[in-house]
């Protein structure tokens, strides 16, 4: 007999693959719109403070050579046309390939976001269980106010906190960047990098933290108050062993699903960072596109964010649709239902 569990995946992934083409059209027309009403005139912006030195002749060619002449909807066409072929156009401010330009920014953010996602992961689930193991007493006031206090503070005044107190006051962390100044990235060594990484990875850690936390704390406190749980300790388990039996398996999937969902969250907060710290990340550059009117790199950048945390959410959902039990029936009833 087949798992309906494991003969509804193709499905899903399909229905999942479609959404995922809609929202990134979506994505794409609003970005562009967006970067067309937006004040900053991409030549104008890449000439800086050069100006004046050049005259309307040499501005129309400018834009000629960029496409900017055309009507929106023939540069849109054009885009998505490049787009699909595989050409993610030119950065004006890098003056190098946009594939080229997220490619090598990308592999610099990924140990900052990855590693923050990681460890926000791990406290906050930590966290939560502690608090939701001994929801009332001290500890669990202790890490609500701690989870709201971060909740409730911006990501920028978090890094800046950390700078002022960590590089500036104490001295114990380097200022900025993700290796030493004057020093080209493949002479970095890896115990630089690493020391150059803790700041930003610490102020991202704390953001992802808070919203993890109070979940699994909620969670965790409702499963101790279930029949099931009231029965076991009548039993004579522990608290601690119904909470690890049954209260941590059952708050893992709330807790993943969260930590999936926190991606696009994590990004927002990476820019913040990235900037405090001067971090030369993807981040970093979405903001110096935006600045200086680079509108390839501005639109690239945001289809691939958008990409990157919307497949997140795929797993997320699917990792759900294939753990939890109750979804699988539940799809597999409303399936035979409709015949």
């Amino acid at each position: 007999m087949s798992n309906p569990g494991l003969s509804s995946v193709p499905r899903l992934v399909a229905t999942r693959v479609a959404r995922l083409a809609a929202v990134l059209l979506l994505v794409a027309v609003v970005a562009f719109a967006l970067a067309k009403i937006s004040p900053v005139d991409p030549v104008n912006a890449y000439l800086g403070i050069d100006i004046a030195r050049v005259g309307p002749e040499q501005r129309a060619l400018i834009a000629a050579r960029w496409g900017l002449d055309q009507p929106p909807l023939a540069q849109f066409t054009l885009w998505v046309r490049n787009l699909l072929h595989g050409d993610l156009g030119y950065s004006m401010i890098y003056n190098a390939p946009v594939s080229e330009v997220i490619a090598a920014r990308f592999w610099t953010s990924l140990p900052l976001v990855g590693l923050a996602w990681l460890f926000s992961g791990i406290f906050g689930f930590a966290l939560g269980v502690v608090a939701g193991a001994n929801s009332g007493s001290w500890a669990d006031r202790v890490i609500r106010l701690y989870a709201y206090f971060l909740s409730s503070a911006p990501t920028f005044w978090i890094a800046i906190l950390l700078l002022i107190v960590f590089s500036v006051e104490l001295g114990w962390a380097p200022v900025c960047c993700a290796g030493p100044l004057g020093v080209v990235p493949a002479d970095v060594t890896f115990a630089e990098r690493l020391q150059h990484l803790a700041l930003p990875l610490a102020a991202l850690t704390l953001l992802g933290v808070a919203q993890v936390a109070l979940h699994t704390r909620a969670k965790i406190a409702e499963i101790l108050q279930l029949d099931a749980a009231l029965y076991a300790r009548a039993q004579g388990a522990g608290k601690w062993d119904v909470v690890l039996r049954h209260g941590v398996r059952n708050a893992a999937l709330p807790a993943i699903t969260i930590l999936f969902a926190s991606l696009g969250e994590l990004f927002g907060g990476s820019i913040l960072a990235e900037q405090v710290f001067a971090y030369p990340g993807l981040g970093q550059a979405a903001v110096a596109a935006g600045v200086r009117g680079d509108v390839p790199l501005l639109l690239a950048i945001t289809l691939f964010l958008t990409l990157f945390v919307s497949v997140g959410n795929m797993i997320a959902d699917m990792l759900y649709h294939l753990v939890d039990p109750r979804i699988r029936e539940a799809e597999f009833t409303a399936g035979g239902a409709h015949g």
